[in-house]
């Protein structure tokens, strides 16, 4: 067995770092050219930064729930650190299908998140549905907010 010569182990290094670099530099580019820093945010206009969120942001202006919730408070888990990993997961999945042009067309929902939706209809509207709300944390009989009340916070459906 022969060991790498400082010229072979030099070359393996170089071409490392240039790999790691054109990694670095095409994620900070794409993270750049989607505003990726506005998804930390709880403003709703960067849920517009894609054209294919444009019908449920004006939906939402148009909506019962504008002037007291935004995007966060119904699609986003409410503790700290749940609001990240959702946000970071949604993400990832959003930058997947929007690199792939492999989403479903119009945008669905994800079964991971309706579940938060309906934790967050609940829990803001907590005295309201405490009487009716027979089976909760239990999806197969808990009442499903969004079966009756689809068009509260996107305005009604086309």
């Amino acid at each position: 067995m022969t060991l790498p010569t400082p010229r072979s182990r030099t070359l393996f290094l170089l071409a490392i770092t240039a790999t790691l670099g054109l990694f670095a530099g095409l994620g900070t580019y794409t993270f750049t050219y989607a505003h990726g820093l506005s998804y930390f945010s709880n403003d709703p206009t960067a849920c517009v930064n894609c054209h294919i969120m444009r019908e449920q942001f004006d939906g939402w202006l148009k909506g019962p729930h504008h002037t007291v919730a935004t995007c966060n408070d119904c699609h986003t888990p409410h503790g700290f650190i749940p609001k990240y990993l959702s946000k970071a997961e949604n993400g990832f999945w959003h930058s997947k299908g929007f690199t792939l042009q492999d989403f479903h067309e119009p945008i669905m929902i994800r079964r991971h998140n309706v579940a938060v939706l309906q934790a967050n209809c609940v829990g803001c509207h907590e005295q309201i549905v405490d009487g009716i709300n027979t089976h909760p944390g239990d999806p197969q009989k808990m009442l499903d907010c969004l079966h009756c009340h689809r068009e509260v916070g996107h305005g009604p459906l086309k």
